[in-house]
């Protein structure tokens, strides 16, 4: 059975957006036939596997529908249109009788859906109603419909947990309107997707819904007590009794990455509990899912991980790999990353940068590294005074002066996580890749803030970290010429290097 599903075409609708983006991964690992429906496919043709299908479509063309249904068997609906500006539960609507009518023009045998959570009533928020509604159109349409309804997702990169992390990160003290004490059951990112995925092997005996969340039932006050926890912050909430959705998203607005519309569409939701009162799901499926504390935790793990697993330069275009790109935000942490481009080959490039630190200094500037390792001093740290066990060779664990190498690849990779006193911690890596006719070297600073200290932190030194860093690398750039020329020389006179 598995195998005949694995021959059948899927269509997934919303692959660019957060679940859909990772719904697609798990898809192609699991060696489904994927078609990904895109408004503009030049955008998420460098994310997909070989094998993997990227269709030009827009849910309000039913035309462009047609054309992408066409042969498939399930088709996962992961549209909304929160962030349109206009009537956005009269796009939903229109998306959904759109869809669900050319689904059935073209034979489709199943649509997955994912809504929300809610209990249907007078005080429904109209984000929620409009969920409900559009699984209802589309299983109006005759194709049979998995309707699943999802609380609160946590996962790095979540609008919700955003929010929560948001919040906490830049607020020592909440005024906390009442929408914090309201009842949600979250749901991990990496269950959400196992239902998802486990769907595909319903047997097909028409519409059905399921209510899924995690194993606990919890306030967003008592989420983002956890989150501060896990973080190690000290976090106070002052309730007030009223607090209006327009003032509540403005202050979003101003705290969060969230806009004010999207803000005010979310916190009219978030007024209503969104609780499982089904447990048909925990019947029906072999999915047990984890609680908000290991839910968190994970989160922030895997966000750990995917970020010490990312090459700066692979995350960019090659035209934009040309540029620099500072300032950015992933997740929690800043990141200053910088490009130079040398005529010199990897070895002579990753030369100056395998000798930083110690005696040869940091080629830039290096009375203000000193000023900070004597403040570092002052407040308890280790200061510049550990040096450097050798002044040519690396290896993995080496003290640099207030800096212990994580990782180093001979003549392409080092990255050095920071010892210092920090109201946060912080990271500096440089990596050399080849090029036709020399090499590129991308210097990236990165920074985890800790709290409303890390981030003011962040702020003020950011000026100073642009003029050092961009000092340093030009440095690194001309020391690695300097190291090519004499090398070049050396190999005219016949003298070994």
């Amino acid at each position: 059975m598995i195998a005949a599903l694995h021959s059948e075409r899927i269509l997934l609708t919303g692959a660019s957006g957060y679940v859909g983006g990772r719904l697609l991964s798990r898809l192609q690992l699991a060696g489904h036939r994927v078609r990904c429906l895109a408004r503009r496919p030049e955008y998420l043709l460098p994310r997909v596997q070989p094998g993997t299908e990227v269709v030009s479509g827009d849910v309000f063309n039913v035309e462009s529908l047609r054309h992408a249904l066409q042969g498939v068997h399930t088709a996962y609906y992961l549209v909304h249109s929160m962030d349109s500006a206009g009537d956005f539960e009269k796009a939903d609507r229109e998306a959904a009788e759109n869809f669900g009518r050319a689904a059935a023009e073209q034979g489709v045998r199943r649509i997955i859906y994912l809504g929300g959570l809610g209990e249907i009533g007078a005080e429904l928020s109209k984000h929620l109603r409009s969920r409900h509604e559009v699984g209802r159109l589309l299983g109006e349409s005759g194709v049979p419909v998995i309707e699943f309804r999802a609380s609160i997702v946590i996962g790095s990169g979540s609008l919700s947990f955003e929010m929560i992390r948001a919040l906490v990160e830049r607020l020592p003290v909440m005024i906390t309107p009442r929408w914090v004490s309201i009842t949600a059951q979250p749901i991990a990112i990496e269950d959400l997707l196992a239902y998802l995925v486990a769907a595909l092997e319903l047997p097909e005996e028409g519409s059905r819904t399921y209510e899924i969340g995690g194993a606990d039932r919890v306030s967003y006050g008592e989420i983002m007590r956890e989150y501060a926890r896990q973080r190690s912050l000290r976090r106070w909430m002052i309730p007030v009794p009223v607090l209006t959705p327009r003032l509540s998203s403005l202050w979003l607005g101003l705290v969060t990455p969230i806009y004010a519309r999207v803000g005010r569409v979310l916190i009219n939701s978030i007024r209503n509990p969104t609780v499982v009162r089904e447990p048909a799901a925990l019947q029906t499926f072999a999915i047990r899912p984890r609680g908000v504390c290991e839910a968190i935790a994970s989160a922030l793990q895997n966000e750990e991980r995917e970020f010490a697993e990312t090459r700066w330069s692979d995350s960019l275009s090659r035209a934009s790999a040309q540029h620099d790109w500072g300032g950015s935000r992933v997740g929690s942490r800043f990141v200053d990353s910088r490009c130079r481009h040398i005529s010199a080959l990897p070895a002579s490039a990753f030369s100056p940068i395998r000798r930083i630190g110690g005696e040869t200094g940091w080629y830039y500037g290096n009375w203000m590294w000193s000023m900070r390792g004597f403040f570092d001093l002052v407040v308890g740290g280790v200061g510049l005074r550990r040096g450097r066990r050798d002044p040519e060779q690396i290896r993995v664990g080496d003290v640099i002066d207030f800096w212990r190498v994580e990782l180093f690849e001979p003549d392409r990779r080092l990255r050095l996580a920071a010892e210092m006193k920090l109201p946060g911690r912080a990271w500096l890596e440089f990596e050399v890749q080849p090029l036709e006719s020399g090499s590129t070297i991308r210097q990236t600073a990165i920074f985890d803030p800790r709290g409303l200290g890390g981030l003011l932190y962040w702020y003020a030194l950011y000026p100073l970290h642009v003029l050092v860093f961009s000092g340093m690398l030009r440095a690194i750039a001309r020391a690695a010429a300097n190291d090519q020329e004499s090398g070049a020389v050396a190999s005219l006179k016949g003298v070994p290097r």
